[in-house]
């Protein structure tokens, strides 16, 4: 079997490939490629999987991205995509082959950190990756949809307006919202302008019929928005769906207004919130507390590190503090261990041959980078092991992050 490398040369079959492993067929496309959710696919940076007589087994991309860090810092990431292997060939290490092959070549490119969406759960731990995001659905019956006035009074309330648009007519006012959403929000991920241009992934960016609300603040710019669409009606009980793709809002005003926009719609039955965390305040808004009912909580970003030391200090601080991290990647036979020294919001991290505080796999310390998982949650899950009393609690203090990451790209 070859691993190799692919060029702009590949396209035919790497996605011809890509879909046969996945029991899929390419959609239709415009003659530039667009439309399709995989017309954005970098073939200069995709790997595929030969067997002995020449026929292409497996595949493997990878995206140019940028990720917000906390303390809003932005560095390059590989979206690692399209990651699959025939059926007929599977379980004999074309995947563990291939993911070798592409760390190695990340590495090459002198990135320190690669990103994911796991198809299931169990597949990329081995390979270092650990969930860093997590994300959920919110459904609320429009006949429990009414919003409490907040109890602590103060301001003035949305001075600014809703404007209902498609998808269609508006999508460099999309683009600049979600730019800039995504430049303050930790565990964002860029969305290129080639995206938008092709309209690969999913809505509001893909050709699907999308009506939104586009939020505007009292100077009319706009700063937030609601991609959504109604479900035909239930043929027995007539009931209707509003599900919004995606709501991105750069303030709390601005994601309130687009709420009461969504729940206020008429001669719907329920609406339902997409990619709307656990911790979000929108439950805690509506006047029946119970009426908003969460789903489909799942994992989302999933991290590795493949510099522990420059990833250390690449993203922002909020406590001052030491600790000394063992951390080992079984998949590419590495081990190290780190002295973390934080000071006024920076980092540096040096080999040590200290006693470690903790001991991790490199897949828990992605999962810990962006302060969404706390390392004391995977001590106690028997995952990382903390050789002092004080070790998880120091831990905690220093991964934590004053804004919990989120990422709503999808690729």
């Amino acid at each position: 079997m070859e691993i190799r490398s692919t060029t702009e040369r590949d396209r035919e079959v790497f996605v011809r490939t890509m879909h046969a492993a996945f029991g899929l067929f390419p959609g239709e496309t415009t003659e530039d490629g667009g439309g399709a959710w995989w017309s954005a696919f970098e073939l200069d940076r995709g790997v595929l999987a030969v067997a002995v007589d020449g026929r292409p087994v497996g595949t493997a991309g990878a995206y140019s991205f940028e990720l917000t860090l906390p303390g809003e810092v932005i560095v390059p990431v590989a979206g690692v995509t399209a990651v699959g292997v025939l059926p007929s060939h599977r379980r004999r290490g074309v995947l563990s082959a291939m993911m070798r092959h592409q760390l190695a070549e990340l590495r090459e490119r002198g990135e320190f950190l690669s990103v994911l969406l796991a198809s299931e759960a169990l597949i990329y731990r081995r390979f270092g990756y650990g969930p860093a995001t997590y994300t959920g659905r919110l459904t609320v019956p429009r006949h429990r949809a009414a919003l409490a006035e907040p109890r602590a009074g103060g301001g003035g309330g949305d001075t600014g307006s809703v404007e209902v648009l498609r998808s269609t007519e508006c999508r460099e006012v999309l683009e600049e919202v979600y730019d800039r959403y995504r430049r303050a929000q930790p565990g964002a991920i860029s969305r290129p302008h080639r995206w938008w241009a092709l309209r690969a992934g999913q809505p509001p960016i893909s050709p699907a019929p999308r009506y939104v609300a586009v939020h505007r603040d009292a100077d009319g710019v706009p700063d937030g928005y609601a991609s959504y669409a109604l479900s035909d009606p239930d043929p027995v009980t007539r009931a209707i769906t509003l599900t919004v793709d995606e709501t991105i809002a750069l303030d709390d005003t601005a994601f309130t207004a687009l709420a009461r926009y969504v729940l206020g719609h008429d001669l719907i039955t329920e609406a339902v919130f997409k990619h709307v965390p656990a911790s979000h305040p929108l439950r805690w808004q509506l006047e029946d507390l119970r009426a908003g009912a969460t789903g489909l909580e799942m994992d989302w970003l999933w991290v590795r590190l493949l510099d522990v030391p420059r990833a250390l200090t690449a993203r922002g601080w909020f406590a001052d503090g030491e600790l000394v991290l063992d951390v080992g990647d079984s998949f590419l036979g590495e081990h190290g261990r780190w002295l973390l020294t934080v000071r006024d919001g920076k980092a540096e991290c040096v080999p040590t041959d200290r006693d470690p505080d903790l001991s991790l796999d490199v897949s828990d310390l992605g999962s810990v980078y962006l302060g969404g998982t706390t390392p004391s949650t995977l001590v106690r899950a028997g995952h990382i092991r903390a050789h002092h009393a004080e070790a998880a609690a120091l831990a905690d203090a220093l991964f934590r992050t004053p804004r919990p990451p989120q990422c709503l790209h999808w690729f």
